[in-house]
């Protein structure tokens, strides 16, 4: 009878996974605290600095003068804005055409109204009744006031920069999204309504957020014809007051505060627009 020795056979280890030790970031969070404590600095030295006089911001903040100049900037930027894409819309679709004619006549436009400041704009809208006393038998001589000078130079020169948007909109559009709305059968108006616009709308939104907070900004221009604006009616209090600082302090913040929620708005809205695409997250 033969004898068997059983032999136990230990079981394997499992392998232990190495620990694993998060990099060392020195130099960043060096970087880190360096820009805090600048900041804290530069916050400390506005906020305790007597020049600034706070508590004259505070009392001119919500004055009725100053409500009334923030309430003009608004509607003015509001008209301006509608008005500069409605004529760009067309000057693109003009660009776009088939037709040379309409193409070099948006083409001019853009190119003069790109080339010009908009203050020397402003200035020639201003003195047309010394270019041109009457036109078709009427005196333009006090003809236009100075908010519609306004809105006319800063509508004329918008509408140049928003012909352009609109224009890298259109084409940033794929022609094959073009050509597949044709072989549905769908009409023009269709087509660039239901297809075209919407996909074009990603490349415009930024540009043309960027804009109405570009212009928001620029109706500041508008009080060098003496028209009452936010700038213009801070203007008016401290040179009566002297007080020069604390009242642009008051513009300043109240241009912070506008276009800090125009550009909450205009985040809003891109994301809208870029559902469905790629860099929707």
């Amino acid at each position: 009878m033969s004898s068997h020795t059983l032999t136990k056979v230990a079981a394997p280890q499992e392998a232990v996974p190495p620990r694993i030790v998060p990099r060392r970031r020195l130099g960043q969070w060096t970087a880190v605290g360096v820009v805090l404590i600048l900041f804290g600095l530069a916050v400390n030295s506005v906020v305790r600095n007597e020049a600034f006089q706070w508590d004259v911001v505070g009392d001119y903040f919500t004055s009725a003068s100053v409500l009334r100049g923030l309430w003009l900037t608004l509607w003015l930027t509001a008209l301006v804005m509608a008005f500069g894409f409605a004529l760009g819309a067309l000057l693109a679709a003009f660009r776009l055409s088939a037709n040379p004619v309409l193409r070099a006549v948006s083409w001019g436009y853009v190119w003069l109204f790109r080339s010009m400041p908009i203050l020397v704009q402003l200035l020639f809208w201003f003195n047309i009744g010394a270019l041109y006393p009457t036109i078709l038998g009427v005196k333009t001589v006090n003809l236009l006031g100075p908010v519609t000078v306004a809105i006319i130079g800063l509508t004329l020169h918008e509408a140049a920069y928003a012909a352009e948007v609109v224009r890298g909109g259109i084409l940033s559009v794929d022609r094959g999204q073009i050509e597949a709305a044709e072989a549905l059968g769908l009409s023009r108006w269709r087509r660039w309504w239901r297809i075209v616009l919407p996909q074009a709308m990603r490349s415009i939104v930024p540009p043309a957020g960027n804009m109405l907070i570009g212009t928001l900004k620029g109706t500041s221009i508008v009080s060098v014809i003496a028209v009452q604006d936010l700038l213009y009616s801070v203007q008016l209090v401290y040179h009566r007051t002297y007080q020069v600082i604390p009242l642009l302090m008051v513009a300043t913040v109240w241009y912070v505060v506008v276009t800090s929620v125009l550009s909450v708005g205009q985040y809003y809205v891109e994301r809208h627009y870029a559902r469905g695409s790629e860099r929707t997250r």
